[in-house]
C-alpha cells in the first residue's frame, strides 16, 4: 500500500507537516486596485511597492504548487454592480478621496467585472483554478469557498496575498476557527504599513501557533520539492 509521508516546513513556532494532495495554496486579493499605481490603495495614500514586494516570491511558490499538483485558490474583495452586498458602515468608512464604486482610473472601485477587481498579470489564474469573489475581508463569508475546500479534501491551507493585518489574518483566523492548520509564507504576504507586516506576522504564530505557522517560501519550496514524484501531475 502507498503511504505518503507528509512533508515538514521549519515554521514558527515549531515545524508544519503537510501532504500536498491535502494542501490548498490560496491567493489572497492580488488584484489591480491594490496592487498598481493609479489603483484604490493608491488613491488612499498607500505606497503600492510595499505590496509589490510578494509579488516575485509568490510567482515562484504560485509556479511549483502547480507543478505538484496542489490545489490553488484565488480571491478578489469586490461588489456587485448595484453594491447591494456593500454594507452601508463599509461604503461611508473614513473619508477617502474616492469611494467603492466611485469611478477610478481602473473602472468603478472595487466592483466585479472592472479592470481594478481582476488579479494582477504577474499572478493570473490559470484556467481550472477557482476564483473566489468575497464581498468581506475573510474568504468564507457570503461565499463557496468553505464548500470548495470540502469538496476538494483539503486539510490544510498554505495562505499568501495581502494584505497582511487585514483579508489575510481575517481569512486565517476564520479558518482556524474552522478546523484548518494554516502556514502564512511571511514573505508572500503584505502590508502597505511595515509595522503591521511584522506584528500581523508574529500574532499568526503566537502562544504555540495561536492561529498558524508562519515561514518564509524558500523553506516551503525546500520541503515541497522533497515530494516523491507520484504526488504530481503525469
Amino acid at each position: 500500500m502507498d503511504v505518503r509521508q507528509p512533508l515538514a516546513v521549519e515554521a514558527a513556532p515549531y515545524p508544519f507537516s503537510f501532504d500536498p494532495a491535502e494542501t490548498a495554496l490560496v491567493v489572497i486579493d492580488m488584484q489591480r486596485d491594490f496592487l498598481e499605481p493609479g489603483g484604490f490603495g493608491e488613491s488612499l495614500g498607500n505606497d503600492v511597492g510595499q505590496l509589490r514586494k510578494v509579488i516575485g516570491p509568490l510567482r515562484a511558490v504560485l509556479a511549483a504548487c502547480r507543478a505538484a499538483g496542489m490545489t490553488v485558490i484565488h480571491t478578489r474583495e469586490g461588489h456587485l454592480p448595484d453594491l447591494s452586498d456593500c454594507p452601508p458602515a463599509k461604503l461611508l468608512r473614513g473619508s477617502p478621496s474616492a469611494r467603492i464604486g466611485d469611478p477610478g482610473p481602473k473602472g468603478r472601485i472595487l466592483v466585479r467585472g472592472e479592470e481594478g477587481h481582476d488579479i494582477i498579470d504577474e499572478l493570473r489564474p490559470e484556467p481550472g483554478e477557482p476564483v473566489i469573489d468575497k464581498p468581506g475581508k475573510g474568504a468564507f463569508y457570503a461565499t463557496e469557498f468553505g464548500d470548495l475546500l470540502i469538496s476538494q479534501g483539503v486539510h490544510k491551507l498554505v495562505v499568501t496575498g495581502v494584505t497582511t493585518e487585514v483579508c489575510v489574518h481575517t481569512t486565517v483566523r476564520e479558518a482556524n476557527d474552522r478546523g484548518y492548520e494554516c502556514l502564512v509564507l511571511s514573505d508572500c504576504v503584505g502590508s502597505y504599513f511595515p509595522e503591521f507586516q511584522r506584528a500581523g506576522l508574529e500574532m499568526i504564530a503566537a502562544q504555540g501557533g495561536i492561529f498558524g505557522w508562519t515561514a518564509p517560501s524558500e523553506v516551503f519550496l525546500a520541503a515541497l520539492a522533497e515530494a516523491p514524484a507520484t504526488s504530481r501531475p503525469v
